[in-house]
């Protein structure tokens, strides 16, 4: 089956080579920071590592980690049952087969090794996309495709259980970031490399007065204390290769002991006698 194209490749890499100081990826640095902190939880050692991700160099420095730095692709460089931990940082939600680069990244994996995938998801820049869609819609009498769409939580379980992986997780953090104006979010974005890569977008210049109404939007609906406030999601995805050691759910049915019998409580019937 082909998959849809999405997203514009060379339009991604066009974005990064005109991102802006390090600075501007403060997101990445918070991602790299939570990664680190997750992976003391494990409470492992890792001795084959690969990060995944134009900016993984970044993400190295930050989880003091010496992984092999593997560009993002179609087909990702990586042999397979050749790692013991590979960590997708905020590449994913720029790929076109999310599924196919799951399943590339748990077959490079060897048995019981974990992944770790980092992407914006959920409710990132609704405000903008919010704002984008009334102006358009009020200055052109249509709207065109300005913010890419976002996965939601339970999708992004349902793709690490279809690409296989174990034990999987998927929880997002959420960060509220205020900036001065719209302009100047816009302008963050662009030095993210964050801006539109879809396929669909429009390959002309917008009117003035579409950004103008945006503006307006924006601050009347989105202003807290004299800023305006955009939301970041960053999803984690977390998955282990499959492994015969592995804890696994039990068979329903199985339970041989009553969780009213285990919390000392009396378990009632549907006629609200004593079972």
């Amino acid at each position: 089956m082909d998959i849809p194209t999405l997203f514009d490749p060379e339009a991604i890499a066009t974005h990064r080579a005109r991102a802006g100081n390090e600075g501007a990826l403060f997101l990445h640095k918070f991602a790299a920071s939570e990664v680190a902190e997750r992976l003391k939880d494990v409470n492992r050692t890792f001795s084959d590592t690969a990060f995944i991700g134009w900016q993984a160099r970044m993400w190295a420095r930050e989880t003091y980690l010496k992984p092999k730095l593997v560009p993002n692709a179609d087909v990702l460089n990586l042999k397979a049952e050749s790692c013991d931990l590979i960590v997708n940082c905020m590449d994913l939600h720029w790929a076109n087969d999310p599924v196919g680069q799951l399943i590339q990244m748990r077959r490079a994996l060897r048995p019981d090794g974990l992944m770790i995938a980092v992407m914006f998801a959920g409710k990132t820049l609704d405000e903008l996309r919010h704002s984008f869609i009334k102006a358009e819609a009020e200055v052109t009498g249509g709207i065109s495709p300005r913010v890419a769409p976002m996965a939601d939580l339970r999708a992004l379980g349902a793709l690490l259980q279809r690409a296989g992986y174990g034990l999987p997780v998927a929880d997002i953090e959420s960060v509220r970031v205020a900036y001065k104006t719209p302009w100047h979010l816009m302008r963050e974005l662009r030095a993210m490399a964050e801006t539109n890569a879809m396929v669909s977008r429009k390959k002309f210049f917008t009117q003035r007065n579409v950004f103008m109404k945006m503006g307006e939007v924006y601050t009347n609906k989105y202003c807290e204390d004299g800023r305006i406030m955009a939301t970041f999601e960053l999803a984690f995805l977390t998955g282990w290769a499959p492994s015969d050691t592995q804890q696994k759910p039990l068979r329903p049915g199985s339970a041989t002991t009553r969780l009213a019998d285990f919390l000392g409580a009396t378990e009632l019937g549907e006629d609200g006698k004593k079972a």
